[in-house]
């Protein structure tokens, strides 16, 4: 493979600290208490506005309303309630020292995506940080990873891998014609990634560097 597409949380990084303090804040100005942020672990991967409408049957207006409200938690404390999975930082080292174009491709806002990785120091391996507008366009995973293709005249999709913990990672790169790996060891569901069509499951870091550098 020469250019790899990543998902952010749940396959570089364990967003769940953040990600779910912030929905349950979210949730508690809609009157929607949460004990156990456990439960709002399926809220890590697909789009927020998704999330609340499908998880909690808030009409779009109501959904729009509480992404809102999670940003006011997120964006100055919940961005940074996240950890790099042991082990990304030396794959990420070794695929760019082997001239792999990489990429991020998630449904994260760019602006928090780009100072997520800027914070950990992993924006430096990467040849561009692609993810949603704030005003909630170009949320689908395949609609960031149309743009990046189209972007960068990425043509020769069997050069060309998606990484991801969710069902969305490899359902947005089937519809572009591209293969996708999916990783067990984020946020997933059971039988979730093989049911959508990941090429491979990697259950590790480490088995998901072997797959990727091909040692």
């Amino acid at each position: 493979m020469k250019y790899i597409l990543f998902d952010l949380d749940g396959t570089l990084t364990d967003p769940k600290e953040g990600i779910t303090k912030a929905v349950q804040y979210a949730l508690k100005k809609h009157g929607i208490e949460v004990e156990s942020r456990d439960e709002l672990e399926k809220f890590i991967g697909p789009s927020l506005k998704y999330s609340f409408m499908e998880f909690y049957n808030f009409s779009e207006e109501q959904a729009l309303q509480a992404v809102e409200d999670y940003r006011e938690y997120f964006k100055p404390i919940g961005l940074y309630e996240n950890e790099v999975y042991p082990g990304i930082v030396a794959l990420l080292e070794e695929l760019h020292s082997r001239d792999m174009k990489l990429f991020i491709a998630t449904s994260k806002p760019t602006v928090f995506a780009s100072q997520i990785a800027a914070h950990f120091n992993i924006d430096k391996y990467f040849t561009e940080i692609v993810g949603s507008q704030l005003d909630g366009t170009r949320v689908e995973k395949d609609e960031v990873i149309g743009y990046i293709l189209a972007k960068y005249n990425l043509t020769q999709k069997d050069h060309i891998i998606m990484v991801g913990d969710r069902k969305f990672d490899i359902l947005g790169a089937k519809k572009h014609g591209l293969q996708a790996i999916g990783v067990s060891y984020g946020y997933s569901e059971d039988n979730e990634l093989e049911e959508a069509g990941a090429c491979c499951i990697a259950d590790t870091v480490e088995q998901l560097a072997t797959y990727l550098l091909g040692d």
